[in-house]
């Protein structure tokens, strides 16, 4: 399940990452008798093909560039897209809070560019995606096969179809539904069908105002344990005694809410003094003075 990592020397066909000495990035599949022009020259595909992983090679204007397989998070910010695609620092929180693995059947509703569908089937997850427009279904899966390779994307880990998701979801007894749509409260109700019990269902939004809508639907809903966060991602300097935060941060790009499908005997007002419950534990256990260790 999912792919196999690449292993020996780079060869024809296969994608690489070429970095300069001012650290642009440029992502391109090896050709044999192929040229790639930058603005540090320009470097032969044929003097990359064969090399080692990881080895420095030198243009026509005697600079150097590293050469390196792709990681998954490259490839989703070089791919070619046509959507917004969701960005490596939340597809590894989507990936935690979701929950996914190896044999997880998901629903993906919005695949858009298909960062996040490269991301579940390489983690092992049997993809489903639910997408309105033609041409979005059409490139997601196109990169989806670059990634992952054609032959695992075609089969039964990956497939799109054109469909309306607020319309319903069809299969049932998914582990997991996700989804990246303006107006996810209005999935909830078919969520609640489609999903297994103890299933999660996780969606990504740009704002508050639409986390807060959800929200209020869930908290009318089977769903419970429900979680709302955002992940922030700062690099820093580190150059001799030079040692600071950088100048930019990729801080705000959306809000995750998570939330479970509980058993139908189980009645909200229950599941909300649980967790409150839960929570006044949570604080007892953390409070000052309070020690964790058994006595």
């Amino acid at each position: 399940m999912g792919a196999v990592a690449a292993r020996g020397p780079l060869s024809a066909g296969e994608r690489v990452l070429i970095v300069d000495h001012k650290d642009r990035r440029y992502l391109l599949r090896l050709k044999a008798g192929q040229a790639f022009h930058t603005h540090a020259g320009i470097l032969s595909h044929d003097a990359i093909i064969g090399s080692e992983e990881g080895s420095t090679v030198t243009g026509s204007t005697g600079r150097n560039f590293v050469v390196v397989r792709p990681t998954l998070s490259d490839v989703v910010v070089k791919m070619p897209r046509g959507a917004q695609v969701i960005y490596p620092k939340d597809l590894g929180a989507i990936l935690l809070a979701a929950d996914a693995g190896p044999g997880v059947r998901v629903l993906e509703a919005g695949v858009g560019s298909g960062a996040l569908s490269m991301a579940l089937v390489r983690a092992g997850c049997s993809v489903l995606g639910y997408e309105l427009r033609e041409d979005f279904a059409a490139r997601a899966t196109a990169n989806v096969e670059a990634f992952i390779g054609e032959s695992i994307a075609r089969g039964d880990w990956y497939r799109v179809e054109i469909r309306d998701v607020y319309d319903g979801i069809s299969e049932t007894g998914l582990d997991r539904v996700i989804l990246d749509v303006p107006e996810p409260w209005k999935v909830v109700e078919h969520a609640e069908k489609a999903l297994r019990p103890g299933g999660i269902l996780c969606c990504y939004l740009p704002t508050i105002n639409q986390t807060s809508e959800l929200r209020s639907t869930l908290d009318r809903s089977c769903f419970g344990l429900e979680q709302t966060f955002e992940v922030l991602h700062r690099t820093w300097h580190v150059e001799d005694r030079s040692v600071r935060p950088d100048h930019r941060m990729v801080a705000h790009t959306g809000f995750l809410t998570t939330a479970r499908l509980l058993s139908e005997s189980a009645p909200k007002e229950t599941q909300d003094r649980s967790a409150g419950s839960a929570q006044s534990f949570s604080m007892k256990m953390h409070s000052p003075g309070h020690s964790s260790e058994a006595s």
